[in-house]
């Protein structure tokens, strides 16, 4: 695991900083100085979790850690509100991607590289259940999470209701779906969701879509792999977009 900061005075000045922090692994059973990191921590709302002096040497091969081990996001994150700002600033119809529990680095770096490509203004990712912003998404998307803006939200639910408020459609791939992705509109303001690689789109998550399109496939395997599904689906909004 990379891009770690260890130690407790390292990582207290870390979040103060405002540090990017995808999660604090903390001693179990630590002393009053471990306490005050997770009150820290649990006010600057960074995922935290105990574990147990040998995971936490697993972690961290430097055994100073002090019972203290941070691993923080290969690149700043931006917030939503920096997201609309942006879009705001360049006259535009909003372009988001939404990843519902998206769990391999591998497909969230290759989504990156889709998304700078096509033109999308932001993706949002859940702070819990969900990759992270981590070195291997850096490489895989090939410098892309340098240009794409990634925020961290804590309600999916709660923020789609946000989007929508703003005039935003939020649209959902699903194989049961009535229409191709085609014979979809996909123009305007937009939240497209990719769901999580083996169960999709959670169920609360599809109920806040404004539209489901389906992806026509006549193989024998019925699904695509996440981010070549979102690859496909995202090209066809820059299509509509740039009609």
């Amino acid at each position: 695991m990379e891009n770690l900061i260890f130690g407790r005075n390292s990582v207290i000045e870390a979040i103060k900083a405002g540090r990017s922090i995808n999660k604090i692994y903390l001693l179990d059973g630590g002393d009053n100085s471990i306490k005050k990191i997770f009150a820290l921590a649990k006010e600057n709302k960074i995922v935290v979790e105990f574990v147990s002096r040998a995971k936490l040497d697993k972690i961290c091969t430097e055994k100073n850690h002090q019972g203290v081990v941070a691993q923080a996001a290969a690149v700043q994150y931006s917030t939503l509100e920096e997201i609309l700002n942006f879009v705001a600033e360049k006259n535009q119809q909003p372009f988001l991607i939404l990843l519902d529990e998206l769990e391999d680095p591998h497909n969230f770096g290759a989504i990156l590289r889709t998304a700078d490509a096509v033109g999308v203004h932001g993706v949002i990712i859940p702070k819990r259940r969900s990759v992270q912003l981590n070195s291997t998404v850096a490489k895989i998307s090939v410098g892309a999470v340098e240009y794409v803006k990634v925020a961290q939200v804590t309600n999916v639910a709660e923020t789609l209701k946000k989007l929508r408020e703003l005039d935003l459609k939020i649209v959902g791939s699903d194989i049961s779906a009535e229409k191709n992705f085609t014979e979809s509109d996909l123009t305007g303001g937009i939240v497209l969701i990719i769901g999580n690689e083996g169960k999709g789109m959670r169920r609360l998550t599809r109920e806040n879509c404004d539209l489901l399109v389906k992806i026509p496939m006549c193989g024998k395997i019925n699904s695509l792999n996440a981010s070549v599904a979102g690859a496909v689906l995202m090209y066809e909004i820059f299509r509509q977009r740039n009609l």
